[in-house]
């Protein structure tokens, strides 16, 4: 058996898979928690869960729904070894979902639009800033891509005000600055920063 998340903007949020006999199929929200959700982050390395999400939140699957009224207590190794039903009522619509600590996800505060402003990420349940001590010309343009903002226009400079600091630093162009090298919370590389932010060229939604 083996275990994803599908969806989502990282390998750590998503609707979940899991595979039983070659193929691939879904979990059925009916009594899905945060117990079952660690289940599968652990399972995953992704930490524990932060959220987690029924009615199809990542888009609906395909294939077999695979279990229903999963009961896991939160300390068991692998989602399979949870109690749950395998006979369901559900359709895809009721696809489950969660949202793991180890996920990042990134938005630009304080400006126009979703394109401007302050670099804040959501790691570990917080929203944090982002150290400009390696904000040099790949970190803006992949974060500005990643949001589907364009390219970068100028760099901005801000106050760190909330509780942690993140670090990037990318050594080639990737898909997201999760992908780049990154610390978080290590108070040597972000020794007299201040908060990156950016100006993308694009237009938010």
């Amino acid at each position: 058996s083996a275990l994803r998340l599908v969806g989502g903007q990282s390998r750590c949020e998503g609707r979940v898979e899991l595979e039983q006999l070659g193929t691939w199929g879904t979990v059925c929200d009916d009594s899905w928690d945060l117990a079952d959700g660690d289940v599968v982050c652990r399972q995953l390395r992704c930490g524990r869960a932060v959220r987690v999400h029924g009615s199809a939140a990542f888009g609906r699957g395909n294939g077999t729904i695979l279990r229903d009224e999963v009961a896991c207590e939160g300390h068991e190794e692998h989602l399979w070894d949870c109690p749950a039903e395998l006979e369901h009522d559900c359709s895809h619509k009721e696809d489950a979902g969660v949202v793991c600590s180890e996920h990042q996800e990134w938005r630009l505060s304080g400006g126009q639009d979703g394109c401007a402003g302050r670099v804040e990420v959501f790691f570990r349940g917080l929203w944090n800033t982002v150290c400009d001590s390696s904000w040099y010309q790949l970190e803006p343009k992949v974060l500005c891509h990643s949001l589907g903002c364009g390219e970068p226009l100028q760099h901005l400079s801000f106050d760190h005000t909330l509780p942690g600091k993140m670090l990037y630093l990318c050594e080639s162009p990737q898909p997201s600055l999760a992908h780049c090298q990154w610390t978080f919370n290590k108070s040597a590389p972000c020794y007299q920063s201040r908060a990156a932010g950016v100006v993308c060229n694009g237009r938010g939604h």
